[in-house]
C-alpha cells in the first residue's frame, strides 16, 4: 500500500466530516458483490476520489467465490465467469489502485479459490500490467502482489477422517468416507483471515492479495485488524476479540456488494471504527441502506440469521442495533459479538470443500402441444425409460435417465397449455449417454398414446440445430465437511522457525513485483492531485436499466390473500450445497406481528406447504431485527436430500424454492386476532368491530394507524 505511512496522519486542507462522532479506522469499497461480474468503474473512482483525501486508510476489498453454482469448478477445474471477464473487471480495478494508491484483495480466485485459479489471476494482472495496446495507460504499473494458496493435502484429510475429527458441515451433510477423499479432485478450504493478516503484516506495502478459497468476510477481518495493529499497536488481545465481532459482520454485508440496499446496487462502502461500529452505505445514489435492508441481509444465504459460524468460531447478532443516519441512505450497526471456538474448548476448523465426477451428461429438449398428449405425459415418460432400458441391455444399473418438465397445469386458449419437456441422460462415457438421449429422443417422438391423432410425431425440437447436446463430465459435492486443526495450523505457512505457530500454518503464499513501472510515492504533489480531482470531479450520471423502483405487485388499497401479497421480499437461496433457506420479510412491525401471532407459518402449515415432515426442518423462527421469518430445509432431488447441481439439477442457485409458502392463504380468522401489540382495550374493541366485518384489510390498517399513534 502506498500510502500506509502517511495515511493515519492528518492532512493539510481537509476538514473532517462534520457529522462524524469519532475518528474511523478504515473506508473498504466493495465495487461489485463478485469479481468479474462487472462494476460501474465511474462511480466507484468518484467515491474514491472522496474517500482517499480523507487520509484514512481505503482498500478495495471484494469476493470471487461460492459453492452456489455447484460443483463444476472444483471438480472440472472451471471458473465461475469467463477468462475475459476477469480480465475486464481487473484491468478497471487495477486502474484505480495505480491512480488512488489503495490495495486491491480479494479472495476465493475464479469462484472455488483454488491453487490454479489463483495462479491464473496473477497471470491476468501481468498479462494487463504489460499489455502492448494499453503500453501509455499501463507503463507505470507496478503492484507488489501477494498470492495465497488454500488447498489441502489428502493426507491430511485421511488422517483426521481416522482420528474422528472431520464432521459434516450441517445436519443434512452424509459422512465423509475415504471413497469420497480419494474420489475428489482437489480439496481447498475456507481459511479465515489469519492467512491474510500474516501475509498483509509479513508485506506491508503490498497493492493486491490474492486469495485462494476463504471465508467470504475474511479479508476484509484481516484488513480491519492490520490497521488496528498499525493505527493501535499495543491493544491488547481482550479488545481485539471484543471488536472482532464488528469486523467479521460488517464483512459478511459488503461481501455481497449492495445486495443490504434498497433498491439493491452493485456495490457498498463500509466506515469502519476502531471500537467495531461500521457504517455501510450504496454506491448507487438512488440506493439506500435502511436498518431493515441491512439487518435483513444476515439472512441471506444462511441457515439461520443470529449465529453465523465460520473459521475459529460464530457471530452472534442477537443484541445488534441498527440506526438509520441522517443522509438518509447509510445505516450504523454496532452490538455484533464474536465467540472463538476455543473459549469452550472446541478445536478450530477449516470447512473443507471437493467435487467428484460421476460421469458424463448428454440432453435433449423439445415440447410438447398435443392437449391428448399432455394428459398422458406422465405415462409416455415411463414407458420411454422402458424402452431406452430395453435398447441397452448390455449396461444395466451403469447409467440413469430423466426429465425435467416445464408447464404442466397451465392451460392456454385451446385446452391444456405447451409442456417443454428436457430429457437428460448420464453415463460412464460420453458416447453411451449421448445413445441413451437419442434412443429415449427417438421415443418421445414416435412413442404411441391413448387416443393418439397426431401421427407424425408427439414432439416439437431441433433447438439449436441439435438433436442431442453433449454436456461432457458431470461433477458432484464430495467433501463439505469441517475438519479440526492444530494449534497454529489456521496461520499462514512461515519459513521463520522462531515463530512457531506460524510457521505451522496449512494456507502458503507468495509474493512478486508484477509490472516494470516505478513505485508510486504518497508525498504532497499525490496528496494534492488527488484533492484537486475530488474538487473538479463532477457528479456521475448514473443512468443504471436494472435499478428500478420497489412496487408491490398489487394495488394500493387492495386486501392480500396471499403471503406473498403481504411480504416485501419473500426468496428462497442455498444454504451451502446441501440446504435451502426462505425468507419472508415484511414492510411493516404490523405485518411482522400479523403473521407471527397467527399459525400461518406454523411447521404444521409449512410441513403441508413444502411437502416434507417436520423433523426434516433444519431450522426456523422469526427475526424481529429485520422483520422476518426463516425457514431452512434439505435440498431435495427425486425424493432424496442431495447437494446441489450434478445430475438432474434445475435450481443449482435454489432461488426458485419459495412460491409454495408465497402461495399461502392468508385467512382473516387466523391473523385477525394477532394485534398483540395493542393495548388490551384496543385490541378488545377493534377486534370485535372487526371480527363481525371479517375485514382482513381494514384489520391490517389499523393495526398500522394505532401503531403510529404508539397505543
Amino acid at each position: 500500500m502506498y500510502y500506509e505511512q502517511w495515511a493515519a496522519a492528518p492532512k493539510p486542507g481537509v476538514m473532517a466530516d462534520p457529522s462524524a462522532s469519532r475518528q474511523a479506522l478504515c473506508q473498504i469499497v466493495a465495487p461489485v458483490g463478485n469479481l468479474g461480474y462487472g462494476f460501474d468503474e465511474i462511480l466507484t473512482r468518484h467515491e474514491l476520489a472522496k474517500l482517499v483525501p480523507t487520509g484514512i486508510p481505503t482498500a478495495l476489498i471484494l469476493d470471487s467465490g461460492s459453492t452456489d453454482s455447484g460443483p463444476n469448478k472444483l471438480a472440472l477445474g472451471s471458473t465461475t465467469c469467463p477468462r475475459s471477464a476477469y480480465v475486464k473487471d481487473l484491468a478497471k480495478m487495477l486502474k484505480l489502485v495505480h491512480m488512488f494508491r489503495i490495495p486491491l484483495i480479494f479472495g476465493s480466485a475464479g469462484g472455488d479459490g483454488a491453487d490454479e485459479h489463483v495462479r491464473l489471476m496473477e497471470d491476468i494482472i501481468e498479462e494487463i500490467s504489460s499489455e502492448i495496446k494499453y503500453e501509455q495507460l499501463h507503463r507505470d504499473y507496478r503492484f507488489k502482489t501477494i498470492s495465497i494458496f488454500a488447498s489441502v493435502d489428502k493426507k491430511i484429510v485421511h488422517e483426521r477422517l481416522r482420528n474422528g475429527r472431520v464432521t459434516g458441515c450441517g445436519v443434512c451433510v452424509p459422512e465423509l468416507t475415504e471413497d469420497d477423499i480419494i474420489q475428489s479432485v482437489r480439496i481447498v478450504a475456507q481459511v479465515g483471515h489469519e492467512p491474510f493478516l500474516d501475509a498483509m503484516e509479513s508485506y506491508p506495502d503490498f497493492d493486491v492479495i490474492i486469495g485462494g478459497r476463504a471465508y467470504d468476510p475474511a479479508p476484509f477481518v484481516a484488513y480491519c485488524l492490520h490497521q488496528m495493529k498499525i493505527r493501535f499497536p499495543n491493544t491488547p488481545p481482550e479488545k481485539l476479540e471484543a471488536i472482532h465481532g464488528g469486523f467479521l459482520h460488517m464483512g459478511k454485508i459488503m461481501e455481497c456488494g449492495g445486495q443490504c440496499s434498497t433498491p439493491k446496487s452493485h456495490g457498498a462502502i463500509a466506515t469502519v471504527y476502531p471500537d467495531g461500529v461500521f457504517d455501510v452505505q450504496p454506491l448507487a445514489p438512488a440506493s439506500r441502506c435502511t436498518p431493515l435492508s441491512v439487518a435483513a441481509h444476515t439472512l441471506y444465504e444462511n441457515t439461520r440469521p443470529d449465529i453465523l459460524r465460520g473459521p475459529g468460531g460464530a457471530l452472534y447478532l442477537n443484541q445488534c442495533k441498527y440506526e438509520q443516519l441522517a443522509d438518509g441512505r447509510t445505516t450504523r450497526v454496532c452490538g455484533s459479538v464474536y465467540r472463538p471456538s476455543n473459549k469452550d474448548g472446541s478445536p478450530y476448523q477449516w470447512k473443507l470443500e471437493a467435487a467428484r465426477v460421476m460421469g458424463y451428461r448428454s440432453m435433449f429438449m423439445g415440447s410438447v402441444r398435443d392437449h391428448i398428449l399432455i394428459g398422458q405425459i406422465d405415462n409416455l415418460l415411463k414407458r420411454i425409460r422402458a424402452y431406452v432400458e430395453h435398447q441397452h441391455p448390455d449396461v444395466p444399473g451403469q447409467w440413469d435417465l430423466g426429465f425435467h418438465v416445464y408447464g404442466k397445469g397451465q392451460s392456454g386458449p385451446n385446452g391444456p397449455g405447451e409442456l417443454f419437456i428436457v430429457g437428460e441422460t448420464i453415463a460412464p462415457t460420453q458416447q453411451l449417454a449421448t445413445s441413451l438421449a437419442a434412443k429415449a429422443r427417438i421415443a418421445m417422438i414416435h412413442g404411441p398414446y391413448h387416443g393418439q391423432k397426431a401421427t407424425s410425431g408427439n414432439l416439437a425440437f431441433g433447438i439449436g440445430g441439435l438433436m442431442e447436446v453433449e454436456l461432457g463430465r458431470c461433477a458432484q459435492f464430495s467433501i463439505y465437511h469441517l475438519m479440526e486443526l492444530e494449534p497454529g495450523e489456521e496461520r499462514l505457512e512461515s519459513a521463520n522457525s522462531a515463530d512457531t505457530q506460524k510457521s505451522r500454518g496449512l494456507a502458503t503464499a507468495n509474493c512478486r513485483i508484477i509490472g516494470t513501472g516505478k513505485p508510486g510515492v504518497a508525498d504532497e504533489k499525490f496528496f494534492l492531485s488527488i484533492t484537486s480531482l475530488r474538487q473538479n470531479l463532477s457528479k456521475p450520471n448514473v443512468k443504471n436499466p436494472y435499478l428500478i423502483d420497489h412496487q408491490d405487485h398489487i394495488s394500493a388499497g387492495a386486501s392480500p390473500k396471499t403471503l406473498s401479497d403481504l411480504a416485501s421480499v419473500l426468496r428462497s437461496k442455498n444454504a451451502g450445497p446441501y440446504e435451502i433457506t426462505i425468507d419472508v420479510m415484511f414492510k411493516s412491525i404490523a405485518d411482522y406481528q400479523l403473521v407471527k401471532n397467527s399459525d400461518i407459518l406454523s411447521a404444521e402449515n409449512l410441513d403441508v406447504a413444502l411437502g416434507l415432515p417436520k423433523k426434516d426442518i433444519v431450522w426456523m423462527g422469526y427475526f424481529e431485527p429485520a422483520l422476518a421469518f426463516k425457514i431452512t430445509i434439505p435440498r431435495y432431488r427425486g425424493g432424496k436430500m442431495t447437494s446441489s447441481g450434478s445430475f438432474m439439477e434445475d435450481d443449482v442457485h435454489g432461488s426458485q424454492q419459495h412460491n409454495a409458502i408465497a402461495a399461502l392463504k392468508l385467512p382473516p380468522e387466523s391473523v385477525s386476532s394477532s394485534a398483540g401489540f395493542i393495548s388490551k382495550f384496543h385490541r378488545h374493541t377493534v377486534l370485535g368491530l372487526l371480527a363481525a366485518w371479517g375485514s382482513f384489510s381494514l384489520l391490517r390498517e389499523v393495526v398500522r394507524r394505532l401503531e403510529g399513534l404508539h397505543i
